[in-house]
């Protein structure tokens, strides 16, 4: 594990709690120090502070998932709803708000790696999803579109996945927290305004979705 977190007592915590739980921890003070070890001896998972000296979170974030998919949990001040937007949409596995109980992010570290190995064991059933001429290429991850390429987020890639893997399953929108964004509980709206996003990129015409559909009552499902 690697921790990235300019204050010493919250690493000191942390780290203690997830050495007691059996796992090797380096605490790192900043953010270009941290890019770098990561980069140097890639972790099993990141614990990644979003205001840190020398190089913000979001942008060590960045710069790390570009060479390598590795699991990160961004640390947020509470107020810090626009960070942690941002972090999800860039496609972090997760995020805590500070201040947190060193309990629960032990908890969902533990989780965390859980739906990575799950991940890296099962492996994608097909290398591309089509529908019509939407195409989700799950080897490059693109989406393509009458042949163009589209631009994606992280999130709205696997939302898209997700949804095509599923053709004609309606799914809740908490349902969707909980496959895509690995949320037991949170908000909703989240799963609203990326189905929002994606539709005004891979629909012909977005007020009227032929593929990404509303279930009314239930959420959303994929018409292929």
């Amino acid at each position: 594990m690697l921790i990235v977190e300019d204050d010493p007592n919250v690493g000191d915590v942390v780290s203690r709690y997830l050495a007691r739980e059996g796992y090797r921890v380096e605490v790192v003070p900043d953010g270009a120090l941290g890019l770098r070890r990561a980069l140097e001896d890639c972790p099993d998972l990141v614990v990644l502070d979003v205001m840190l000296p020398s190089l913000d979170g979001l942008e060590v974030y960045r710069r790390l998932r570009a060479v390598h998919q590795v699991p990160v949990i961004l640390l947020t001040a509470r107020g810090g709803e626009q960070d942690r937007v941002a972090g999800l949409e860039m496609g972090a596995d997760d995020y805590v708000s500070k201040p947190f109980s060193p309990r629960e992010l032990t908890a969902r570290v533990k989780a965390v790696l859980r739906r990575s190995a799950q991940q890296a064991s099962a492996g994608p059933v097909v290398e591309v999803l089509t529908a019509g001429d939407l195409e989700v290429d799950l080897r490059t991850h693109e989406v393509r579109r009458a042949g163009d390429l589209v631009a994606v987020t992280a999130k709205e890639f696997e939302l898209l996945a997700h949804l095509m893997a599923h053709p004609r399953t309606a799914f809740r929108r908490q349902q969707l927290l909980e496959d895509v964004w690995g949320f037991s509980y949170g908000d909703t709206s989240t799963v609203t305004v990326h189905v929002r996003r994606l539709r005004e990129k891979v629909e012909a015409d977005p007020s009227s979705p032929r593929h990404v559909c509303t279930v009314w009552g239930v959420g959303y499902r994929f018409e292929p």
